[in-house]
């Protein structure tokens, strides 16, 4: 069945590309895109002429997570041109390049916020109309990192990933006896398709980061490069939002809790299997195994 869609962080890459293919499969999808009207015009003006060449419901809405009042408004806009919200793709994101010490608390403070707290935002936005209706769908882009292979000069970005994925793991008992199902996507370290890299934050305390370099010279670039030469040549990004248009179209109550896309195979599939078995035979022994998997059918 066709769903209204809200995606966040789609100007560019995963939420770009997921928005997409889950309006070519047939939903309605809003693209949560910050300063619509500015830096991101050209990105509106790309998701209006692609709703139009392939007659698609691909929308767009002003949406800035990190501001509580935009995301109400985006909410809010949304909920009136279609009447509800059936999925959120929790996809904003900001990565960061460099020493983790040299980076400022505010910056770390900054990374956190994109990265975590926006979710909460749209949860509390959002979730009262899913949980009046006893149904939707939460899908969590999370990161290889959190399982994964962790590359230096990466830290802020994996912390605040792995918090993320705690985040989505307790969100999805929580709302699974409102009907509300829950998963999480977890991309491998695609450089290309994105611009996770080109946009990544850099550190302000410029003399820490120097430092570094007299031992370190040069790794700031060669993380990049190293992660590139992991993934195949046939690495194609839109494969996470292949997946994602998968998850959704799958009935509630049978839609995988976490999917791996990992060209690069960091390790993280094969560890997050083993602690998602410990998260089920966890509630199986402490009696609530009706927690792992949404009430009611949609």
């Amino acid at each position: 069945m066709p769903y209204v869609i809200l995606v966040t962080g789609a100007s560019s890459g995963f939420g770009a590309l997921t928005a997409r293919a889950l309006a070519d499969a047939g939903h309605t999808v809003y693209s949560g895109i910050r300063q619509a009207t500015g830096r991101n015009a050209p990105a509106v003006a790309d998701a209006r002429a692609y709703a139009e060449k392939h007659a698609v419901q691909l929308r767009t809405v002003e949406l800035d997570v990190s501001s509580q009042s935009s995301v109400d408004a985006a909410v809010a806009t949304v909920t009136d041109e279609a009447g509800r919200i059936d999925v959120v793709i929790h996809n904003a994101g900001h990565m960061v390049l460099g020493p983790t010490e040299a980076f400022t608390p505010e910056q770390i403070a900054e990374i956190y916020d994109t990265n975590v707290l926006s979710t909460q935002r749209v949860n509390r936005a959002v979730l009262p109309q899913m949980r009046s209706r006893r149904d939707g769908l939460l899908l969590w882009v999370g990161s290889s990192s959190t399982y994964g292979g962790t590359p230096p000069y990466l830290g802020p970005y994996f912390g605040a990933k792995a918090a993320m994925d705690h985040l989505a793991k307790s969100y999805a008992v929580e709302l699974s006896r409102f009907g509300i199902d829950s998963a999480i996507v977890v991309p491998g370290s695609f450089t290309s398709g994105t611009n996770h890299f080109a946009h990544a934050m850099h550190p302000q305390d410029t003399d820490t980061a120097q430092a570094y370099e007299e031992l370190y010279a040069g790794l700031m670039e060669d993380v990049g490069k190293r992660l590139a030469a992991l993934a195949p040549p046939d690495a194609d990004a839109a494969e996470v939002a292949r997946a994602i248009v998968a998850i959704v179209d799958t009935p509630k109550g049978s839609r995988p809790f976490r999917t791996t896309i990992d060209p690069a195979d960091d390790g993280s599939e094969a560890v997050s299997d083993v602690a998602d078995d410990i998260r089920t035979a966890f509630y199986e022994r402490i009696g609530f195994t009706d927690l792992l998997t949404p009430r009611g059918e949609a």
